[in-house]
């Protein structure tokens, strides 16, 4: 199996690439679901990690995944300037299907790394037959929860997705992957990439007048347990 790690923080990508991810979502904002990272962020993660490869998500805001020719142009020069070894996006129209349009754009603006398409797919009306669309737009692979909040609950359909999808594409399982679920969710569904986003909160900061909110950081005991389980021997 292979592990992806999602962190929006410079700590989390290091400490997941010490751990040996195969992969690490960068994004930021991970608390709203991820957000395209800023430029600071991404070179920063890409100056320290070496033995992971670094894929960054591209979603320009939250709040579902239609978006408008201003946020398709910025969505379409983030992959540009985030593009080293792949990018993860997703695009869908009014009706719940893939925007082919936006997303063959933007796998052509990754000039042939290895493109994403995000959990976007979940919410289109039919996720098997989005892997169909995937496959044919170039994309090397699809994370998914099956429909699902989460990929436990999503197995029957994972499963048809992965048969959907042959060796044209991977699909990845994501949405509640931890170490006591993640061999069963892979044994039941044919899946060999994994997609985590453990985290803890960071500590307590002092007390303030005004409250600016928590973040949180990588929980390294679950994403070592993640890639012990993909990679026993390291």
């Amino acid at each position: 199996m292979r592990i992806e790690l999602s962190t929006d923080t410079v700590a989390g990508a290091v400490a997941a690439d010490a751990l040996g991810a195969d992969r690490i979502e960068l994004c930021s904002a991970g608390a709203l679901g991820g957000l395209t990272p800023g430029p600071g962020l991404l070179a920063a993660v890409l100056s320290r990690c070496r033995r992971s490869e670094v894929h960054v998500l591209i979603r320009p805001r939250e709040g579902g995944f239609g978006y408008g020719p201003s946020k398709v142009d910025a969505m379409l020069a983030d992959v540009r300037h985030a593009v080293r070894s792949g990018v993860v996006v997703g695009a869908l129209t009014a009706a719940g299907e893939l925007d082919r349009p936006v997303l063959a754009d933007l796998v052509a603006a990754a000039d042939g790394l290895p493109v994403t398409l995000h959990r976007a797919i979940d919410v289109c009306r039919d996720p098997v037959a989005a892997v169909e669309a995937a496959a044919g737009l170039g994309f090397r692979r699809v994370l998914s929860s099956g429909g699902a909040a989460r990929a436990e609950d999503g197995v029957p359909v994972l499963a048809r997705m992965v048969a959907a999808a042959g060796d044209r594409l991977a699909v990845m399982a994501g949405g509640g992957i931890r170490p006591h679920n993640a061999r069963a969710i892979a044994d039941a569904t044919g899946v060999r990439d994994l997609h985590a986003a453990p985290r803890r909160p960071a500590p307590a900061a002092a007390p303030s007048v005004v409250d600016y909110g928590t973040h949180a950081l990588l929980d390294e005991d679950a994403a070592r347990g993640l890639i012990a389980l993909a990679h026993p021997e390291s």
